[in-house]
């Protein structure tokens, strides 16, 4: 049977409905056993849902818009009025429900990748719903250098989870402030994906950091016998009450922190370039975030 195939800009449409997405998928699910594949593509969404009813979003819990196993994750669609509490309090939420779960498992460790976004996509109760740029989009995010470089540089102890959201949602939800999640936790990124022609404006989030990467911003970097003393970092505002020496780092591959250890961490690894305040870097996947020791009641 043939499906009508429309012609892009021979006539206007309707625009589907604004659904707003949420995926995530497991770090390193491909290295374990196949005989555990199964178990853990079952065990995902249980902790998904499990998150969200102890977050009180039970509605969207059982409201979900074209939803997918994907393997190693699960993704669904939802009325973008959700989108707010998915930010805050479920991401917070999830990573506390994956700590629980990875401190008494026996078998390996659940830790996520999450992405959200918001566009339109079809949902009439049609074959093909949910597919769509948006679609794409959302799944182009979760495998983004970022949010995968900073949970591979993370404590497994103690970071669970890793989100990225779209420009649009942050701009909509975040910058809005209709959510609980203030915009100083939100770190900008470059969001890229190796071998796809993918490059948005996106905003990183890890409730928990793990002090890994605060230690290694503020251990002096060690000059190489022989190399020339670099120019002196420019003096700080006396009036922030923090001052620096030196605040200048080249990171190779881990974590690296500027500013005040109480408020950022920045993280490096090959590929993207980042430009934010006092800092430069050169190549590199950079992250910044918030970090806060201790700060289980503000993520």
């Amino acid at each position: 049977m043939s499906v009508p195939m429309p012609v892009p800009y021979a006539e206007s449409r309707p625009l589907p409905p604004y659904r707003a997405l949420f995926a995530v998928d497991a770090k390193d699910f491909t290295g374990l056993p196949a005989v555990q594949h199964g178990p853990v593509s079952q065990l995902i969404p249980q902790l998904v849902d499990q998150a969200l009813e102890r977050a009180g979003l039970h509605q969207l819990r059982d409201a979900q818009r074209f939803p997918a196993n994907t393997g190693d994750g699960v993704v669904f669609g939802f009325d973008p009025v959700h989108l707010p509490f998915v930010l805050w309090p479920f991401l917070g939420v999830l990573d506390d429900v994956l700590g629980s779960y990875n401190r008494q498992a026996v078998g390996p460790r659940i830790r996520l990748r999450a992405s959200v976004h918001v566009g339109p996509l079809p949902d009439g109760g049609e074959p093909g719903d949910g597919n769509g740029t948006a679609r794409n989009d959302t799944h182009r995010l979760l495998d983004s250098r970022p949010v995968k470089a900073i949970l591979a540089a993370a404590s497994e102890e103690v970071t669970h989870l890793a989100a990225v959201f779209s420009d649009r949602v942050h701009e909509d939800v975040v910058v809005g402030a209709y959510t609980g999640l203030h915009p100083d936790r939100c770190v900008e990124v470059s969001a890229t994906v190796e071998g796809k022609n993918f490059s948005q404006r996106a905003w990183l989030y890890v409730p928990s950091p793990s002090g890994n990467l605060v230690r290694a911003g503020i251990e002096p970097r060690e000059e190489p016998v022989g190399a020339l003393p670099t120019a002196p970092a420019v003096a700080p505002d006396k009036g922030s009450g923090t001052e620096y020496s030196g605040n200048s780092q080249h990171v190779g591959e881990g974590a690296a922190v500027m500013g005040n250890v109480s408020r950022d961490f920045t993280y490096t690894a090959p590929a993207t370039t980042y430009r934010g305040t006092n800092q430069h870097w050169g190549s590199g996947d950079n992250v910044a975030g918030d970090k806060r020791a201790g700060d289980r009641d503000q993520r």
